[in-house]
């Protein structure tokens, strides 16, 4: 499972950073280091709806505050 989150200047003032270090923690506290792969890009080009994050082909829109929700529902269930 590929989890590129966008780190342009949008998405990194929207909370980026934070989305990206809470899902380094929940992939490194599941142990999914070898299933999952978090990598970053810059502008994905919908910059309007919040930190873009793409699991494989598929986009989300996550925020600082709901990415433990993200990360269950998301990740967890697939893996």
């Amino acid at each position: 499972m590929n989890i590129t989150v966008c780190i342009g200047s949008s998405c990194h003032i929207k909370g980026s950073r934070q989305v990206v270090e809470q899902l380094q923690q929940l992939i490194l506290k599941n142990n999914l280091g070898n299933y999952v792969e978090l990598g970053a890009t810059f502008c994905m080009g919908t910059c309007q709806q919040g930190v873009c994050v793409t699991i494989d082909d598929r986009f989300f829109s996550v925020k600082p505050e709901t990415v433990s929700e993200f990360f269950n529902e998301n990740v967890l269930s697939n893996v």
